[in-house]
């Protein structure tokens, strides 16, 4: 049951294998975390994932969330497994044990969020957002507010949430109109309408913390006259205890596609009394804060795309290793043609591997993603900080916006391969894709993800930041290049770089130039490609770690010596396995990069030439 989330040994791989933690965590404040509480800590958060949230994966989704009489409840199986997933000390299991956490790096903690999600991502959202929260007042707090909020919050024992989105203002922030009055007295009345918020009433928790996006009376308009401020369910006294309702009422949940256990919910804040908050940080700077969750959050959805995906993957290997269907095309070695497992055709094996190369490389840019945080928070070079920085930038982007998109193909696979058993929800593939749409839109959509990628990341700071994660490329493609097996492979990945990084010159000459309608057109087509050449990278450098433990292992990269001990040794199984999903996503899904690449370069004029009208009929 615990390969139908996530592959423990792909997860072993990339923390050990490719990234390495052991040498991170020869690094204060890492120090504690050798191999062994490594592995115990992924084996209880697989235990927690399967034995406590998985069973509230299908409960979740039949029962939902529901509003009554004001009150927001939700599915009662999420009850016990809150108590006992905060018990652990699981929500703050990468913070600073002084708030307390428990230190970890947090490339150890994607792999036990990664297990966590797999099992029900719309439970973990109630994490996702109060973690998100509680960062928030720790970065920005002051301290009253810090003792107030911060340590209930990572205890889980309170919650919190992103008051960000309006009727009239989604994705453009700058038209909100939540107001804050001053009181006086330090604190401000708070007055507007928030929706669909995530989390935003339930009862897993005492008391819930908004930070709230409002425009101080009399600031200037846009994103530029934006404060941020805290603002609970129930107000909170000097001594922490709750007072009466602070008026944020909750006036409706969402009736959604997917992740039903999970509140979407409308807020309105001081409609039917005083709502009362306190400024989170500076005035007028709400925007820029409400980015440190933001960041936090996209990367999170990144991990949800993974999570479902991988689960999705392991539930459609399982059911096509045993569902019996079919004739071979050619005979059994006795020369017979009786029905094989489903996985023996080839249209089935083309799109487990497909599953399997885009989650194994969406695995591994995840968790390099959390060890890029980790290498920031701990290294004493500050170019090597300032680089890494730049180079976090970079992927926030891609890991929200490529990795969700191509999950929601992964799960889409997961309903095919079980054919029509896989369209019913007697299959938990069919709930997963369902839960996956909402990660291309939630913590802004893709298509704003690649327009940041474009508009902000290729030009940040004289275009290092890309710069910097194409050297990084190039490194693997050297090491790669040294092992014939791989030489062809890289060279071909290496060439997708190369046209990487002259693509990402035209698009900002294109902008400098003036072209932005043309230039935007393209950017969901650069995301792509940019993911694309992302999974290529980290496939072949996974390629490259398994060919010298087959050489370790087998002797050779002979094929033949690989497929015989691949058939007595598991491990070389595995290792096999990684050549096999490089050459197939270089050689298979690669090629068709480049043909989008083609067509970024050349810039067709179409979508800004079409009248609005030569559209459709009215």
């Amino acid at each position: 049951m615990a390969q139908l989330i996530a592959d423990r040994r792909d997860v072993d791989f990339v923390l050990h294998e490719q990234l390495e933690i052991g040498t991170l965590c020869k690094n204060e404040p890492f120090k504690e975390f050798n191999k062994k509480m490594v592995d115990l800590i992924v084996s209880e958060a697989r235990t927690l994932a399967l034995k406590e949230i998985l069973p509230t994966f299908k409960d979740g989704d039949e029962n939902g969330c529901r509003l009554k009489n004001g009150v927001v409840t939700t599915p009662e199986s999420f009850k016990r497994a809150w108590r006992i997933y905060c018990e652990g000390e699981w929500l703050a299991m990468c913070d600073d044990p002084e708030v307390g956490g428990q230190g970890m790096p947090k490339l150890l903690g994607c792999a036990a969020l990664e297990y966590m999600v797999g099992a029900n991502s719309a439970f973990m959202l109630y994490y996702g957002m109060t973690h998100g929260a509680a960062k928030l007042v720790e970065a920005f707090g002051s301290k009253k507010q810090k003792e107030l909020y911060m340590k209930k919050m990572f205890a889980g024992t309170w919650g919190g949430t992103m008051l960000l989105t309006e009727p009239d203002a989604g994705s453009d922030v700058g038209a909100l109109t939540t107001k804050a009055t001053p009181k006086g007295d330090g604190t401000y009345s708070i007055q507007g309408t928030k929706i669909f918020i995530s989390a935003g009433d339930h009862d897993l928790c005492e008391n819930i913390i908004h930070p709230v996006l409002a425009r101080i009376e009399g600031a200037t308009e846009g994103t530029r006259g934006i404060s941020l401020f805290l603002v609970p369910k129930y107000r909170v006294n000097d001594d922490g205890s709750l007072e009466e309702s602070n008026n944020v009422i909750c006036t409706g949940i969402e009736h959604k596609l997917g992740i039903h256990g999970n509140v979407t919910a409308t807020l309105a804040l001081g409609e039917k009394g005083e709502c009362v908050g306190t400024l989170l940080g500076e005035e007028n700077k709400g925007m820029s804060a409400m980015f440190q969750m933001m960041n936090e959050a996209r990367a999170f959805v990144g991990m949800q795309g993974l999570a479902v995906a991988s689960a999705s993957y392991m539930y459609a290997l399982d059911y096509a290793r045993t569902r019996v269907q079919g004739k071979p095309l050619t005979p059994s070695k006795e020369g017979t043609f009786k029905s094989v497992p489903i996985i023996k055709h080839p249209d089935v094996r083309r799109q487990l591997m497909n599953m399997k190369s885009y989650t194994e490389g969406m695995r591994s840019l995840i968790y390099y993603y959390g060890k890029c945080l980790d290498i920031v928070h701990t290294t004493l070079d500050e170019e090597l900080k300032f680089k890494t920085d730049r180079l976090i930038e970079v992927l926030i982007p891609i890991v929200k916006g490529y990795v969700t998109d191509r999950a929601f193909e992964i799960c889409s696979h997961g309903i095919q391969v079980y054919g029509g058993y896989g369209y019913t929800s007697d299959y938990p593939v069919e709930q997963l894709l369902r839960d996956a749409r909402i990660f291309m839109i939630y913590e802004g959509t893709n298509g704003i993800q690649a327009m940041d990628l474009i508009g902000r990341k290729l030009r940040m700071n004289n275009e290092k930041g890309i710069a910097y994660l194409i050297d990084i490329m190039r490194q693997a493609i050297n090491e790669a290049q040294k092992i014939p097996k791989l030489e062809r492979i890289a060279n071909k990945v290496n060439h997708s770089i190369d046209r990487l990084e002259e693509l990402s010159q035209v698009l900002v000459n294109r902008m400098n130039r003036g072209s932005l309608q043309n230039a935007y057109a393209f950017a969901y087509p650069f995301l792509e490609v940019t993911g694309d050449v992302t999974i290529a990278w980290m496939l072949l450098w996974r390629a490259t770690v398994a060919c010298k433990k087959l050489l370790k292992e087998a002797g050779s990269l002979d094929d033949e010596t690989i497929n015989t001990m691949a058939e007595k040794s598991k491990d070389v199984a595995y290792y096999a396995g990684q050549l096999q999903s490089a050459k197939f996503f270089v050689g298979t899904l690669l090629p068709s990069t480049i043909g989008k690449m083609n067509a970024v370069r050349d810039g067709d004029t179409s979508l800004e030439d079409i009248p609005d009208a030569s559209f459709g009929s009215k």
